[in-house]
C-alpha cells in the first residue's frame, strides 16, 4: 500500500499470514491516503512505513532475492 510519499511495504508466508513489514524507527508522524482493496482508507505512524523511493529498492530486491536488503529494518508481525 502507499500514498504518494509513503509505503507499507509487507512480506508474507502466504495468505493470511501477519507477516513482516519494512520501519523507519524514530520517524516521526502519521500518515494518511493508504486505500486498502476494499476502498478503506487508512493511516499509520510513520515509523511503519518508509518512503516511497524506498519501497521501490527493498521491493526490487525482495523479488530479485526472496530477502530483505540487509540494511533494511522491518518488523516481524507473527
Amino acid at each position: 500500500m502507499a500514498n504518494t510519499e509513503r509505503a507499507m511495504v509487507m512480506l508474507l508466508e502466504e495468505g493470511g499470514d501477519s507477516g513482516e513489514h519494512a520501519a523507519a524507527p524514530g520517524a516521526q508522524g502519521v500518515s494518511d491516503g493508504f486505500v486498502l482493496c476494499n476502498g478503506q482508507e487508512d493511516e499509520y505512524p510513520d515509523e511503519d512505513t518508509v518512503p516511497i523511493g524506498e519501497a521501490f529498492r527493498l521491493v526490487e530486491q525482495i523479488i530479485g532475492t526472496g530477502s530483505w536488503p540487509t540494511d533494511a529494518r522491518w518488523v516481524v508481525d507473527r
